[in-house]
Order: C-alpha cells, then sequence, then structure tokens
C-alpha cells in the first residue's frame, strides 16, 4: 500500500534512475523518513529534496526500490494501474505484426495444412507477451497470453499487492476488444522470489481449467503446458527470430540445438525444410517437440532426439556429418556478472563445435539468453569461435527479442534489466 515515507538518496547516487532505468539499490539509500512495510509504495527524493517519483520498496532485496512513477504527486490507485494495463495492451496491438508478410511460402504450407489459418495482415496477439515488467512500468511483473489464458509470474514483493487487481484489469481490457480469457495460472516459481523474501507460488488464480493450451504462431501449432513448462510455459521471446530463419532453411538440412519444444526445427519445417534434427537434453522437451511435429503433420521431415548437445556435436563431426544450417538456442550461461568469464568459454565452445558441421555457405544462427552477454561480447566470442574452427563469418543480419518483450532506452544505455536477447544469423562463407 502507498504511505508517506519519504526515501532520500545519497549525493552522487541515483545514475541509473536518472538516466532512465527504474531500479535504486540499498547502497544508493541515504535516509528513510517515515514508517513503512516492505512492499509499501514511497515517494524517493535525490539529496537536495527533489522528487524523483514513487516505487514500492523491499529492504529484504538489494534492490532496494522498484520505480512505479517517475511523478511524486501520481497516486498509485486502480485507475493508475488501469492506465498502465491498457497503454501495454495498446502496444502490442500496433507493433505485433500480422503473419508471414515477408515469408508467404509460410502462409502458403500452413494454410494447405490447417485450411483457414492464413494470419497475413492480422495482428499477431494469438500468443504475446502482454506485460514486460520494467519495460511497461509494472516492475516486477511479467503476464503472458496464450490463447484465451494468462500466466502470471511475480518475482517483486512489491507487485505481489497489485497483481491480482492488475489480473482483472487486463481480463477487463482484452474483454473491450472481443477477448475472453478462460483462465489465469500463475507461475511465480523461480528463485528470485527467494530473494525478496517471498515464497515460490505456483497454482491458480481464480477457477480452475485445464492447463494443456493450443497456441499459434508464425503458422506453427504448439500444445504449450503452462504448468510443467519452461519459465511461464513457452519462449514468447524468439517468435520472430523464428520467423526469419523460415526464410533460410527452405530445402534445406537443419541441426536445430537445444530444440525445447521444437520451436526453431518446426519453423524450419513449415517452411519447406527438407530435414530437420532436434536436439535437446530433456526427455520431456523431445516428447513435446515430437508430439508438436505431429500436431504440424510434419513428423516425416522434423524429427527429434534427447541428447547432450555440448557432447552430440563432436560425435557428428566425427561421424562425417555436415547440415546446410545449424541453430544453436542455449539457456543462459551466466545468470550473473561474476560467472560471466566462464560463460564466455561456454559460448565459445558451443559456436566452435556448431560451426564445424556447417557446410561452406551454410548458414549458422545463433544467440544469448543472458544481459550480461552483451551484443560487443557475444559477436566477439563467436568471432573466436570461427577463427579456431577455421571458418570465415559473413553476418546476414542481428536481432534482438520480439517487440512485446520491449527493450527500455535509458540516457547513457539500455536498460539492462529489459534487454537480454541477442540474435545473429551468419553465413560460413566458403574460402576456396
Amino acid at each position: 500500500m502507498e504511505n508517506h515515507t519519504i526515501v532520500t538518496l545519497k549525493k552522487g547516487e541515483g545514475r541509473t534512475i536518472k538516466a532512465g532505468g527504474a531500479w535504486i539499490f540499498d547502497n544508493e539509500i541515504d535516509t528513510i523518513v517515515g514508517t513503512f512495510t516492505n512492499g509499501d509504495v514511497v515517494t524517493v527524493h535525490d539529496f537536495d529534496g527533489y522528487p524523483m517519483g514513487k516505487g514500492f520498496i523491499n529492504q529484504n532485496s538489494k534492490i532496494r526500490i522498484r520505480m512505479l512513477t517517475r511523478h511524486a504527486d501520481q497516486e498509485i490507485n486502480e485507475t493508475f494501474l488501469y492506465m498502465r494495463v491498457k497503454n501495454a495492451w495498446e502496444y502490442r496491438k500496433q507493433v505485433m505484426a500480422g503473419g508471414n508478410d515477408s515469408v508467404p511460402e509460410a502462409d502458403d504450407v500452413a494454410e494447405k495444412v490447417f485450411p483457414g489459418i492464413g494470419t497475413t495482415g492480422r495482428p499477431d496477439l494469438n500468443c504475446c507477451r502482454v506485460i514486460f515488467g520494467e519495460a511497461d512500468f509494472l516492475p516486477g511483473l511479467v503476464i503472458d497470453k496464450y490463447a484465451d489464458v494468462l500466466v502470471v509470474e511475480c518475482p517483486a514483493l512489491g507487485m505481489e499487492q497489485f497483481k491480482e487487481t492488475i489480473v482483472s484489469l487486463l481480463k477487463g481490457v482484452l474483454k473491450e476488444d472481443g477477448i475472453s480469457i478462460r483462465g489465469v495460472y500463475e507461475r511465480s516459481d523461480a528463485n528470485e522470489r527467494r530473494k525478496e523474501g517471498l515464497p515460490k507460488v505456483k497454482g491458480f488464480i481464480g477457477e480452475t481449467f485445464d492447463t494443456e493450451v493450443e497456441i499459434t504462431e508464425n503458422g506453427v501449432h504448439y500444445l504449450v503446458d503452462v504448468v510443467n513448462g519452461q519459465k511461464t510455459g513457452f519462449f514468447l521471446d524468439q517468435k520472430y527470430n523464428r520467423l526469419a530463419m523460415q526464410r533460410i532453411c527452405k530445402g534445406k538440412r537443419v541441426l536445430d540445438c537445444f530444440t525445447h519444444m521444437g520451436t526453431f526445427a518446426l519453423n524450419a519445417g513449415i517452411a519447406g525444410a527438407s530435414d530437420v534434427t532436434g536436439l535437446d537434453i530433456s526427455e520431456y522437451a523431445v516428447q513435446q517437440a515430437n508430439a508438436n511435429a505431429v500436431r504440424n503433420h510434419l513428423e516425416d521431415t522434423v524429427h527429434f532426439r534427447c541428447a547432450n548437445v555440448l557432447d552430440e556435436l563432436p560425435k557428428l563431426a566425427e561421424a562425417g556429418e555436415k547440415y546446410d544450417v545449424v541453430i544453436l538456442d542455449p539457456p543462459a550461461f551466466t545468470k550473473s556478472r561474476e560467472a560471466t568469464k566462464n560463460a564466455i568459454k561456454g559460448y565459445r565452445e558451443i559456436n566452435m563445435k556448431g560451426l564445424k558441421l556447417v557446410k561452406d555457405g551454410g548458414y549458422l544462427a545463433t544467440c544469448s539468453c543472458s544481459h550480461f552477454m552483451t551484443q560487443e561480447l557475444l559477436a566477439k566470442t563467436v568471432k573466436e569461435a570461427a577463427k579456431a574452427a577455421h571458418k570465415r563469418l559473413r553476418q546476414v543480419e542481428f536481432r534482438t527479442q520480439a517487440p512485446d518483450h520491449p527493450i527500455l532506452w535509458a540516457n547513457s544505455a539500455n536498460v539492462p534489466e529489459s534487454y537480454y536477447l541477442k540474435f545473429f544469423i551468419f553465413q560460413v562463407v566458403d574460402e576456396k
């Protein structure tokens, strides 16, 4: 709840929020005047008393305050929350491009398999991230939409008091556009909750419902398990990166590493790849991927098997296997700044092993989902891997996360908590 506590920053501190960021750390605070409970909304002043806005405070966390507004006179109430939710949804309606305009063959394939599914020109809102924390000015809250189901992740104490109100407001905003939500599930089961002094939570918000949800993305159908799937059930952030790969994979032999539910592999298959293999260490993920291949009538060309990618790639190279396209979508090798050095070694190794399997003239797609692995650092690491593999690369394009995961810019740099996914596509150039 909101109270009249005033938090004053030390002189020279608050550089992050002054530059456009959303966090105030514990060592930036000089004084706290007033009585509060962790999670309350407090007013923040600069060292000289200048009001800087409002945010919720939590003394359990090194991120002591997460800012909600830059206007200290703005009341944090249901009207304020409705504005934030409405703005977030209107933004998605504008930026989520409809269909496969740049890849007409994908629509053609999808239309043959699923008559009437053609999506060109329609807003792409069947599945998307509706609220993305700090980037939507609702810090510590993520809400994903999977067809007619919402999945909520709330890792911050301050958002606990607001989350159910926000869910109710969001359902109302969607209903204004004729979209009915049949159920809401919470996946606040990440370890970040512990740092906030919160228990992990996993369960229904409101009535129970069937938690296996069918979604459509880029003309591909998936069955999403919002209870047991990774994160909130599915990785929505790679949506348009998967679509970009459709242009490259037609008629090609493709290897998709760390395939999870088979997302890149199935996009390759629906675009007309001649043969696709997906690898993942999780037997559960492979089962899901194979089921999704059948769901899309791609089981004859897209196949999945359980394997440790780091061990499997050298075996494939030793067996003389070569691919037209190799896709590397590994989990984050680092979730802290301190572990970045070891992560660089991991990214270098996986890219070197992947490059050895790409035919001359073929393509490598490689990415990192850690915000500690910057674009420049990932590029440098891939360059080192190419040198070690005796391969020459030509960059096709660089991409980031889909626009429903917007990157909030500050005055001096991107806000790191909102910018994490870097995605390169390279051609392996024949030097002969």
